[in-house]
């Protein structure tokens, strides 16, 4: 998944299921100094490419795959002495700016910042949905046609739960701008809040990151309505993709092309292994997580993609990002006047094999 500052750390009740950041793909909590050094680079005293940060101290449990590239040692072996650090959105967007951040996780709300300005380009893909939407369990809402004239609570307005329901209320006939008073987005500070405020009747529906849809859904008050993972619109599509500095693919795109192998190998032991990725995961504490089998579920549901399905479909990263440009740009996020060709000016293929 999670570049911006909605993955919180979940804190109240239901987070005793699981613990871990609100949000796929972005900035929050802090990891244990259990995780502060690779195991595999204690062991190296000269890296290729020397000493670099990575965004990784969110806590969020779809980030698994910068742990277990971490953990495991997958970026010691391609060159690189990787310190992990906390980042939120703007120190993200700054830092692969400026080229001091080479490669970072988010979602596709990245991809109005990149209309934007920031010299930022996707590179791969990291893995499927993991936004859910709920309702009080005696909520008379089933579905999105009955959202209209509703309230529904989402981490930020821009933010990729926002932009999610947008696309899935504009796909049904409803207006997802504030201004046609059709819906009404109201932003929480954090989850909690949110789920907080559907149960006292102040909003209709919230829009959560994982885990905190799936542990108040586990907690048996609140319904799923929409999981990112199955809704037509997002299913089998990468909701969370890989972002390299414009900067360090002009001047160093063997760098970027080994952090991506490393990733890669992350991604598909995560995909053979899923549950000795939450073992390490857990007892590393890179993320905090109770529930092992709520979280083997979850990270399941990911499909983080192995060796096996890229050459089954290298197009893929491709298309998914032309796909999202498209549906983003019919919902107002984007302005560009071709989708097509802002889709391949911020899509940049690398040839992984550079450098081995």
């Amino acid at each position: 998944m999670k570049m911006k500052k909605t993955k919180r750390a979940i804190c109240s009740v239901l987070a005793l299921a699981i613990a871990v950041s609100t949000a796929a793909c972005s900035s929050g909590s802090t990891v244990s100094k259990t995780a502060s050094v690779s195991p595999a680079s204690a062991a190296q005293t000269q890296y290729k490419y020397g000493k670099i940060d990575i965004p990784g101290k969110d806590g969020a449990l779809c980030g698994a795959p910068i742990y277990i590239a971490y953990d495991k040692g997958f970026f010691a072996e391609e060159g690189f002495d990787v310190n992990l650090i906390s980042a939120d959105s703007e120190t993200r967007k700054i830092g692969l700016n400026n080229g001091t951040i080479p490669l970072v996780n988010g979602d596709f709300q990245f991809f109005p910042s990149i209309e934007e300005g920031v010299q930022v380009k996707v590179v791969d893909g990291l893995h499927n949905g993991c936004i859910k939407f709920v309702v009080p369990k005696d909520s008379k809402i089933t579905g999105v046609n009955d959202l209209k004239g509703k309230k529904i609570a989402v981490d930020e307005i821009g933010g990729t739960p926002h932009q999610v329901a947008s696309v899935w209320l504009e796909k049904a006939g409803i207006s997802a701008k504030q201004e046609d008073g059709e819906v009404t987005f109201v932003p929480y500070t954090d989850g909690n809040l949110e789920l907080e405020a559907v149960k006292k009747g102040d909003v209709d529906v919230a829009a959560l990151w994982d885990p905190l849809g799936s542990v108040a859904e586990e907690s048996g008050n609140y319904r799923v309505i929409f999981d990112l993972s199955k809704d037509p619109t997002f299913a089998g599509k990468y909701c969370c993709f890989l972002y390299a500095s414009s900067k360090v693919l002009k001047d160093d795109p063997e760098k970027v092309a080994a952090l991506l192998r490393a990733v890669r190998k992350a991604q598909d032991w995560i995909s053979q292994n899923p549950k000795e990725a939450v073992d390490i995961i857990s007892d590393k504490k890179y993320s905090a997580i109770e529930d092992k089998k709520l979280a083997e579920k979850l990270v399941s549901s990911y499909e983080y993609p192995s060796t096996e399905d890229r050459k089954a479909n290298p197009e893929r990263v491709k298309e998914n990002v032309q796909y999202f440009v498209q549906q983003l740009k019919n919902i107002g996020y984007l302005k560009t006047n071709d989708p097509d060709a802002f889709a391949n000016q911020i899509f940049e293929e690398v040839d992984v094999s550079s450098g081995k």
